[in-house]
């Protein structure tokens, strides 16, 4: 039988779910007043210029996006110049545009549990593989660029 995997997106869907939730029903205080809560509006298109932009990248080396896929090579261009992880960094930063344009504290307090939640049930894993796949080239490249910023 085979096991069923949630995918980095379905942990989106569920932290965005939880930050909306929280607001609603638990939102502590108010942090971001009008009209600053529409400053996160004005996050949504470069982060989504963020994701496409590493997702071209992947496309262009000819690689798999999936998180459990193996690597066929290793991009470094791009987004990736500034961040190992940019399409898990862009999925965090549309977090935060969301707790900014809600304004209460509990949809903050998403964001740092989901890039912990990423990290523990992909980014580790897929370092591996990288390190696996590409050695010295790879551990180089995390001597250059850190894992989220």
């Amino acid at each position: 039988m085979k096991t069923l995997r949630l995918v980095p997106p379905v942990y989106f869907v569920l932290a965005l779910g939880l930050s909306l939730a929280l607001h609603r029903w638990l939102p502590v205080a108010q942090l971001v007043v009008p009209p600053w809560r529409w400053a996160g509006l004005l996050l949504f298109a470069p982060v989504l210029a963020l994701g496409v932009s590493a997702a071209r990248a992947f496309s262009r080396r000819g690689t798999t996006l999936h998180p459990f896929g193996q690597p066929s090579a290793l991009v470094v261009e791009g987004a990736y110049r500034y961040s190992r992880n940019p399409l898990y960094l862009g999925l965090a930063l549309l977090l935060l545009a969301t707790a900014i344009f809600l304004g209460s504290l509990t949809p903050f307090l998403v964001v740092p549990a989901f890039m912990g939640a990423v990290s523990s049930a992909f980014i580790r894993r897929e370092e591996r593989a990288l390190e696996a796949a590409f050695g010295a080239q790879y551990r180089d490249y995390c001597q250059r660029v850190r894992r989220w910023l």
